[in-house]
């Protein structure tokens, strides 16, 4: 596990899904399952067509809204409500992922696919509301998601980020690309651990990342916090 120089970080911009919380909370199972059941809804298929088509358009246009809404005029306000009406119950407070996130130096914010609604009810369920300075949905920027270059354009102006001053951590490789290439740091989590030259650096532990990476500072004579 390697450990970045954390002291020429100014912003650290966070995903949301399986990247503050394990995949294993299956989230994601739950918007997927909606967005199937949507495209079933809407465009009168069958499950395995809905289904099969919810993961073409999320790879072929970055998200399966994009998608829908190039493909089909879909309304991304209905989109987004509906899909991300799901039971966050068994979330629970992350206390050392929050105490790791707040002592970093700098602004921390939170960039998704997802709407700005449900990042705010994710990171309440996770504890770790009060230790993000901003959050961006895919409402927030046009409706562009990740991994479209515009998204992270957009992100950098609205929020006055320098590129080479930040830090992107995510959970899906191809949303670190025009990161990278943008002069930006990259840190990719999850168990996947294959690292393509534009990921910098690689972890399966958030927490941990975090906190070598705020003892290095401290050996660095940095002042986190």
């Amino acid at each position: 596990m390697a450990v970045m120089g954390a002291h020429k970080i100014d912003n650290w911009i966070f995903d949301l899904d399986n990247t503050l919380y394990p995949a294993e909370a299956a989230l994601f199972d739950q918007i997927d399952a909606r967005m199937t059941s949507y495209i079933m809804d809407k465009l009168g298929l069958a499950f395995d067509h809905a289904n099969t088509l919810r993961a073409h358009y999320w790879q072929l246009h970055g998200t399966t809204l994009a998608g829908l809404m190039i493909e089909h005029a879909i309304d991304p306000d209905d989109f987004l409500h509906h899909v991300h009406d799901i039971c966050l119950a068994h979330m629970t407070p992350d206390q050392r992922l929050a105490r790791a996130i707040d002592q970093l130096p700098g602004r921390k914010i939170i960039h998704t696919n997802g709407s700005r609604c449900h990042a705010e009810r994710v990171l309440d369920a996770c504890g770790l509301r009060d230790a993000f300075d901003a959050i961006y949905g895919v409402d927030d920027l046009a409706l562009h998601p990740k991994p479209k270059s515009k998204a992270f354009e957009l992100l950098c102006a609205r929020a006055d980020i320098a590129p080479t001053s930040a830090a992107m951590i995510e959970d899906t490789e191809r949303n670190l690309y025009h990161p990278y290439f943008m002069g930006m740091q990259t840190i990719l989590v999850g168990d996947n651990l294959d690292q393509p030259p534009h990921v910098m650096y690689v972890t399966n532990d958030l927490t941990q990342f975090l906190t070598n990476t705020l003892q290095q500072m401290g050996q660095d004579g940095q002042t986190p916090g």
